[in-house]
């Protein structure tokens, strides 16, 4: 059993990644990826309690990025680094990615503000630690009883519908999956589900377009795929001749119907040769 798709407390996690080490070694977990938001610290902070425990770890990222001409699409690409680490270039894109996200930040809370809101960036960014994102504010909502839970302070404040709702600037799908390629990474569609296109032919029609784009894989195996969902996804795989990727999308506390390794109620088992197919295309 693997799990390539796993966040820390370096992000939006509430794991710490020793924590989550620990957590995948007791589970039986084979082969763990680290993919954090737009960060590598929790794979960096990772990587030697793994080496000890004798995991297999793998170094992963996930990016959110828009669709040209679309306000509300965006698409989240996971990133894998199987050959090398991530160069300082690619790094140094994440922290410019970093600084948006911080900007986002402080013109939420001037948002906020302005509606009565009492909320203090600093703390904020005390959750949010590496990268502090739109759950990090959530909890902070909710302990201060603006929120009584997650979705209602989404709902209220966060969502994209929400009137104090700020964007923050992303890359282009395209762009973004050409800065991985650029790095040596293999740029993966996760969770197309989430892509949110009710037509099954237009979300294979837009599927392809990301494949010519230098798409590689298609995250096939994840908690929020019915059986259904990753028949057709990976027929959809098959057809486009995309490699097959697949995770929890492990969150600790946050989501905590989602366990590692198994998913949603055990709808997942992932095994190891999913990792070694991607680790000879790679």
């Amino acid at each position: 059993m693997i799990d390539l798709h796993s966040h820390t407390n370096e992000s939006d996690g509430t794991f710490t990644p020793f924590e989550l080490v620990e957590l995948a070694a007791q589970r039986g977990v084979e082969a763990l990826a680290i993919s954090d938001h737009d960060t590598f610290a929790g794979y960096d902070q990772a990587l030697p309690e793994a080496r000890a425990r004798g995991l297999d770890l793998v170094c992963g990222i996930e990016l959110s990025t828009r669709v040209p001409g679309s306000k509300s699409r965006t698409v989240h690409l996971l990133a894998y680094f199987l050959r090398q680490p991530p160069p300082a270039e690619f790094r140094g894109w994440l922290n410019e990615l970093l600084a948006g996200r911080r900007d986002r930040n402080q013109r939420l809370i001037a948002s906020l503000r302005e509606k009565g809101v009492e909320i203090e960036l600093g703390e904020v960014e005390r959750l949010g630690r590496t990268l502090t994102g739109r759950p990090h504010f959530a909890r902070i909502l909710i302990d201060k009883g603006y929120a009584a839970n997650f979705d209602e302070a989404f709902r209220r404040y966060l969502g994209e519908t929400a009137p104090t709702y700020v964007e923050r600037y992303a890359p282009y799908v395209a762009a973004a999956i050409q800065r991985v390629l650029e790095a040596g990474g293999l740029p993966v569609l996760a969770h197309p589900i989430r892509l949110g296109i009710p037509d099954p032919a237009a979300e294979e029609i837009f599927i392809g377009e990301l494949r010519d784009a230098g798409l590689r894989g298609i995250e096939v195996f994840h908690s929020d795929h019915r059986p259904a969902d990753m028949e057709r996804y990976g027929g959809i795989a098959r057809k486009y001749k995309l490699l097959v990727t697949g995770g929890s999308d492990f969150h600790g506390d946050v989501k905590p119907q989602i366990s590692l390794g198994t998913g949603y109620k055990g709808n997942l088992n992932i095994p190891m040769t999913v990792l070694n197919d991607l680790r000879a295309a790679s």
